[in-house]
């Protein structure tokens, strides 16, 4: 025997009206939802970003008042210098006033300069000198010394007869007192022109001395002897 429902106490009828009401209600909320939380991060933004904006817009327009001038010091009233008044019965002593005149102060210093002393050299009077401020001087000049020396010269005969001839450079020191010692050959030229050269110059009478510093001192003379045989 089939059973048969009414249409009142059907259930299966309004079931997916039911689950499409539920689905609604259900979007809705969470719809409601998201809104609300976008509100409130928009809203937590927005008011974090305008503190920070006033805070430096106020450190910014914040300005330091300049510090007062200071006050003015008290000028100080000096007091009149007190004049004692002299009556006419007084008599008054001559005052002298010191010049403060520098040139005045000056003129009455003498100064006193005392003589700087040269110190004179001393002469050490064995030392050979080369060259001296008064250079020895032979009786009659240069000219004089090379007629004595040609005078008193003899040729030697095997230089002659070999024909040898030239100059030999000898030097000599004239001492203090005008004699000529420490004859030397400094350039030979013939062991027996060599020798003629030294027996001359050794008999060479005195010269006028040289002076160093306007004393007489010892000097080295140098004096060529030439040996010329006659064509």
């Amino acid at each position: 025997m089939e059973i048969k429902k009414t249409s009142s106490a059907d259930l299966e009828k309004d079931k997916s009206l039911s689950f499409l009401m539920g689905l609604v209600v259900a979007l809705a909320i969470l719809f409601v939802g998201f809104e609300w939380g976008e509100k409130d991060i928009q809203v937590a933004t927005d008011s974090g970003l305008s503190t920070v904006i006033d805070e430096e817009e106020i450190e910014a327009t914040e300005q330091n008042e300049p510090p007062p001038p200071p006050e003015p010091e008290p000028e100080v009233i000096k007091e009149p210098d007190i004049l004692d008044i002299v009556e006419d019965e007084e008599k008054v002593e001559n005052i002298q006033i010191a010049s403060t005149d520098d040139d005045a102060l000056h003129a009455q210093v003498e100064t006193y300069v005392a003589p700087v002393e040269e110190e004179e050299e001393e002469v050490d009077e064995s030392y050979v000198f080369i060259t001296v401020e008064k250079m020895p001087e032979f009786p009659g000049g240069d000219a004089a010394l090379l007629k004595w020396i040609g005078d008193n010269m003899i040729y030697p005969t095997i230089a002659a007869e070999n024909g040898v001839q030239g100059r030999v450079a000898c030097t000599f020191t004239v001492n203090t007192d005008g004699s000529v010692t420490d004859v030397q050959i400094v350039r030979p030229v013939d062991p027996n022109l060599d020798k003629e050269a030294l027996r001359v110059l050794a008999k060479l009478p005195k010269f006028k001395p040289g002076e160093q510093r306007g004393k007489p001192v010892r000097v080295r003379y140098s004096v060529p002897v030439r040996f010329r045989l006659q064509q």
